[in-house]
């Protein structure tokens, strides 16, 4: 699009935008009965950035049909920076809601609605701020990044990722962090052990093999290596500075006199920026395996999801100084995970912050303050002039 067929005016104000954004349900979750596409959201944000000069590509994300990814690029050159947020919403309980979770609610000086700050709000604070910089010569390039299904599967940054989209060489993800930079947060991992051995008559052991005896040594195993983790590893930005590693939940057999045939065991890990994923899962392996083959028990071990690696953009990086420097706020950790490593894998300097508080985010009543707004903007354009004129 050319200079002269920019149409400032015809992009509606951040009320305006955000009360459209919220109309449009687009959840994203494992159940299919929540489960929505997000394209109406993708289409309504290239159906603004377009007149402010941006060229928009719309990308449908590899083997979810209905869910799509938005890179909408102003300028051209190498470098150059990423907006970026998430278009999907997690599912809502609407009686607990006060008012409609789809109809923008001002009251108390807030926003009340569906993605308020998580983070459908941070997409219309971008593009008006985006807006005084239509028809200017950048040097560098500024990307409007919206990704698919974060709250479920995250697979819209992982295809992304798998993609090599967008380039550029700073990113902020505009997650609900009141507008203080976060440069780290542990990672998340889910995963999955069941044992399977053989029933009997409890009165003679030998007729058996008993995988709630093997999950008992499994367990034992587990916890040990969590205290040798939690001696190992540190970080002292987080509140909780050790890495994690949660019992969650836990099935097995079907009576009291029957040898249990099958244990099945769920437990959740957060590992510290710097311990690798798949070497954590193989230390797992290497001390359950044994415990299955001692016992003659079938074992399988297996994510219940890919998880997402520990996030961390070192102190002195020339964008945490700046957000620390535009904000007011030293950069910190934060115990939830975002979508940081994918753009990290993308070769991106990347960061977190954004409008809203994490504490509104999920929660019925879900709402940004009206203070957030001007100061959003001008952050936000603070980073643009810097990155990309």
């Amino acid at each position: 699009m050319s200079q002269s067929e920019i149409n400032v005016a015809s992009v509606p104000g951040v009320k305006d935008m955000l009360t459209r954004l919220i109309s449009l349900p687009s959840i994203s979750s494992a159940s299919a009965k929540w489960d929505h596409s997000n394209e109406a959201v993708v289409r309504i944000l290239a159906e603004w950035l377009e007149p402010l000069g941006f060229a928009v590509e719309i990308l449908e994300v590899p083997g979810m049909p209905g869910k799509f990814n938005l890179i909408a690029t102003l300028g051209s050159g190498p470098g150059g920076l990423v907006l970026s947020g998430h278009t999907d919403t997690v599912p809502y309980d609407d009686q607990r809601w006060t008012s409609d979770p789809f109809t923008l609610t001002e009251r108390d000086n807030r926003w009340y609605g569906l993605g308020t700050c998580d983070m459908k709000g941070f997409f219309a604070l971008a593009i008006e701020a985006a807006r005084e910089f239509a028809g200017s010569p950048l040097k560098e390039p500024l990307i409007l990044l919206a990704t698919a299904d974060e709250e479920s599967s995250m697979n819209g940054a992982r295809a992304l990722a798998e993609a090599g989209k967008p380039k550029a060489r700073y990113a902020v993800i505009g997650e609900p962090t009141s507008l203080k930079p976060v440069r780290m947060h542990k990672g998340i991992m889910m995963e999955r052990l069941k044992f399977e051995g053989q029933s009997g008559h409890s009165s003679n052991p030998a007729l058996g093999r008993n995988a709630l005896e093997g999950m008992h040594e499994a367990l034992s195993e587990l916890l040990t290596l969590r205290g040798q983790w939690q001696e190992q590893y540190r970080n002292p930005n987080f509140e909780v500075q050790v890495p994690t590693l949660n019992l969650g939940c836990i099935h097995g057999g079907d009576n009291p006199n029957r040898i249990c045939a099958q244990c099945e065991l769920h437990f959740d890990l957060r590992p510290l920026p710097g311990m690798d994923m798949e070497s954590l899962r193989q230390a797992i392996l290497s001390k359950v395996q044994p415990v299955a083959e001692r016992r003659e028990l079938t074992m399988e071990f297996e994510p219940l999801f890919d998880g997402v690696p520990p996030f961390e953009t070192p102190a002195d990086a020339a964008l945490v100084k700046a957000c620390e420097k535009l904000t007011g706020h030293t950069a910190h950790a934060v115990a939830f995970a975002t979508e940081a490593p994918w753009l990290q894998k993308l070769g991106l300097e990347t960061l977190v912050m954004g409008p809203g508080s994490i504490d509104q985010a999920h929660q019925p009543d879900e709402y940004i303050e009206l203070a957030q707004l001007e100061p959003t903007i001008r952050i936000l354009k603070g980073l643009i002039r810097q990155f990309c004129l």
